[in-house]
Parts: structure tokens; sequence; C-alpha cells
């Protein structure tokens, strides 16, 4: 890795990370190598073997690498079969295959009888518990789909990077003190509403900024970048406040009884007049 370089390095992460990865990751990797070499060097390692163990699981991963270029081929054919007019794929974050997961899974969207009963079906709406006159909304009920909710939550921490709208609400979440998969849970629900109103109108997706102005892809990009970030400092508060705050739900609930809750056990009297024999 050392004898390739940095240039020739990020060349090749920037090809098979698709614009992911660039000089940045490849001197991250290069300062790893130097530091394999150090730490190992004099340590007696047989470089050749190791070598060869590297060779090894190269080929193992170019051999899944170009398995699982097939199957996107074959899913990307399919769905074309199933939505000809690709309108899933006009959504920001979805590309053929999960189009193709959404679409399949979602079925035919007019045998829902609204949109609020897709959400349902989806599994992303919150769980409501009632008791009296309180209401307590907690995670989402993850009822239908596992792989419907997965690929949406997938394509949505995509698609808040493209729609203003969609990165607005995400930001306003994470102000507001909620977790990231949280926020995205939000987002995902927002983005379904609008896809499955496409399915069934057969009209595409269109980008608008928060203003209802319609814009392109490149643009809702720029704009993200520029007006809906989300403060590094927040990001990293939300994560490591999420698990106290549902330990401490978790025992609240448990603890507290209700003084007007029906009990099994029986009750004791104390009579204030003397019973009669």
């Amino acid at each position: 890795m050392l004898r390739l370089g940095r240039a020739r390095l990020a060349q090749f992460l920037i090809r098979y990370s698709h614009g992911q990865w660039g000089h940045d990751k490849a001197e991250h990797l290069l300062a790893v190598a130097r530091g394999a070499v150090d730490l190992w060097d004099g340590e007696g390692i047989d470089l050749a073997e190791l070598g060869e163990d590297l060779a090894v699981e190269a080929e193992q991963a170019l051999m899944l690498t170009a398995q699982i270029r097939t199957l996107d081929t074959r899913i990307a054919r399919l769905y074309t079969t199933l939505d000809p007019q690709q309108i899933a794929r006009t959504a920001p974050g979805v590309g053929p295959v999960l189009g193709a997961a959404i679409t399949a899974r979602l079925g035919d969207p007019h045998r829902f009888t609204s949109l609020a009963a897709i959400r349902s079906y989806s599994g992303l709406v919150p769980k409501v518990s009632q008791s009296g006159q309180s209401e307590h909304h907690g995670g989402i009920t993850k009822a239908g789909d596992p792989l419907l909710r997965q690929s949406l939550w997938m394509a949505a921490d995509m698609a808040r990077r493209a729609d203003p709208q969609l990165a607005a609400t995400y930001v306003r979440l994470m102000n507001a003190g909620r977790h990231h998969d949280t926020a995205i849970c939000h987002v995902a629900t927002t983005l379904l509403t609008r896809l499955a109103a496409c399915l069934r109108t057969r009209q595409d997706y269109v980008i608008r900024d928060v203003d209802g102005t319609p814009i392109t892809k490149a643009e809702g990009r720029a704009i993200v970048k520029i007006h809906h970030q989300v403060d590094p400092a927040i990001r990293k508060k939300n994560a490591r406040g999420r698990n106290p705050q549902r330990l401490k739900h978790r025992t609240s609930r448990v603890s507290q009884e209700s003084q007007s809750a029906p009990t099994t056990r029986p009750a004791k009297t104390h009579p204030k007049t003397p019973q009669v024999a």
C-alpha cells in the first residue's frame, strides 16, 4: 500500500467507493499502513506469507463484488418490469435496488385506504400507550414488513442530504435532542408518505426548497450543505445521551403504579363500630 502512493490509492478509493472516499481517506490508510510497518518491523513476521494471506482475502472480496454487481443488474431489470415509469427512483436517495425493494414490499399502493394506513403498515409510526387521560408516545411499532422499513430508513438517510425540506425536519429534530436514528425514522415516514402519493397518482417526486420552490437534486444538495447542517457538538451530545434517557424512562414506567388501578389483593378493612356476633 505504501508503494502504491497517495495519488493512486486515492484514485482507487474514489472509483470503488463512488466518490464517498478520496484523498483524506487515502492519507488515513497510509498512516495506518506506516503504523503497521513500524509495529511489526523486526518482530520476525513473515511479510511474504502475510501478503499471500491478504491476496486470498482480496480475491474473495473481488468475487463477492462481482456477485453483488450481477445481483444489482438482475434487481434493476426486475424493477423496470415492476415500475416501468421508475417513479420510485425519482425520489432522492432511492436507487434501483432500494426502489425495487420499496416498490415490491409495498405492493399496490391503492390497496390501502389512506396514506396513514401505508405509514402504519411500514411500522415507522410511534407506539401510543393510553391510560385514563394520559397518553404516552414510545418508539416505533416495527409492525409490517421489516425489509420495507429498512429500505426506507436507508433511503431517508440519503434523501435528507438532497431534499431541503427533509433536511430541515432532520435538523429540527436533532436540535430538539433526538437521536440520529429517531430523526431518520421521522424523515423516513415523511419520505414514504410522499413516495406513496407519487405512486398512487403516477407522478414523479419533486424536490422543493423550504418555501415550496421546485429545485433540482444538485441545487438541493447545495442548499442542504449551506443551510441545513447539524452542529457536531449537538450530534455528539444526542448520541451520548440516548441510552441514559431510555433507561430512565424504562425505570420510571416500571416503578410507577397507578393509585386507582385495581388490585388482586384482598382489601384491608378497619371497621369503626363493633360487630355483633
